[in-house]
């Protein structure tokens, strides 16, 4: 079962739902992702990559923002068509993978295909 949080370009929480099931930390988790990808401009998948090659540095980046931010893939920016962040969709539930392409059929359901980052 999923959680779906959509954040607005400020970090703040526009839409959140959960599917029955899911369990307890999954909304802090999908936060956790929308978040660390709007306030890194890149998406999650990038974020966990970059962590493998430079551990130290996302680790202080994760005890500085106190653990609000997490490296699976899920988070996804959400861009206007200019290239800027609008947003961020996180998801959490399955693995990284799927929840990256939930978030992303997610945005393209709503967005035109240009927004998504």
């Amino acid at each position: 079962p999923l959680a779906v949080v959509v954040l607005d370009a400020g970090a703040h929480p526009v839409a959140f739902a959960r599917e029955d099931g899911a369990s307890l930390f999954r909304f802090d988790i999908a936060r956790a992702k929308a978040t660390g990808a709007l306030g890194m401009d890149t998406d999650t998948a990038v974020l966990a990559q970059r962590a493998q090659g430079n551990p130290a540095f996302f680790q202080s980046l994760c005890a500085a923002l106190d653990g609000r931010i997490a490296y699976s893939p899920g988070g996804v920016v959400i861009r206007a068509a200019d290239g800027s962040a609008i947003g961020a969709v996180g998801i959490s539930g399955d693995t990284g993978e799927c929840d990256e392409q939930c978030a992303r059929a997610g945005i393209a359901a709503v967005l035109p295909k240009e927004t998504v980052s």
